[in-house]
């Protein structure tokens, strides 16, 4: 079919136009139409796009400067937070040393006056021990006294009744029994 229109063009005697170049009119009006878009384009939609990409571009430095700045202060608290951190666990342990120094100085002190209650406890009871003593001493005495003069006036027959001079007796043979004793310890 090409064959018959390309006989029949050049029949008629007129150059066949080209299949591949349009006509001349179609080129200028493409031509202009392309030159009031590219204007177009060139003097609106090109310094939009310029403006939007300088505005994305600027925020997103701001984002990156705003991430840095974050980091920067999240590196400091963390900074902070691991010194206070360091500070309470040297503060609780100087509060622990300080609380087993007190512990060991209130035990200590608790020895030191249980041993003192002890010891006041112990010099009373000596004393309250020699004070009764001394009485059951002074009662075994009288008596001791009162038997052996008793005895004594069994085995004599008479009673001594001068209480001094048989008292005085009563005393020399307790004092002698006693030296005896004492010589006995030693």
């Amino acid at each position: 079919m090409l064959n018959a229109l390309v006989t029949i063009a050049a029949e008629e005697g007129e150059a066949a136009p080209s299949p591949l170049l349009p006509a001349p009119y179609d080129i200028i009006w493409s031509a202009v139409c392309f030159v009031i878009i590219l204007f177009i384009f060139w003097r609106v939609a090109l310094p939009r796009m310029k403006k939007l990409l300088d505005e994305r571009s600027a925020a997103i430095e701001g984002n990156i400067a705003k991430a840095d700045e974050a980091q920067r202060k999240a590196e400091a608290a963390l900074e902070e937070y691991t010194a206070q951190l360091a500070d309470a666990r040297k503060e609780a342990g100087e509060i622990r040393d300080a609380a087993r120094e007190d512990g060991k100085k209130i035990v200590a002190e608790a020895k030191d006056t249980a041993t003192s209650e002890a010891a006041r406890l112990t010099a009373a009871a000596h004393s309250q021990i020699e004070a009764e003593r001394q009485t059951a001493f002074v009662s075994l005495r009288s008596e001791v006294g009162t038997l052996a003069l008793d005895l004594a006036g069994g085995v004599i027959g008479e009673t001594l009744s001068d209480d001094k001079k048989a008292q005085a007796v009563v005393d020399r043979f307790l004092a002698e029994l006693e030296a005896s004793e004492t010589a006995g310890k030693a």
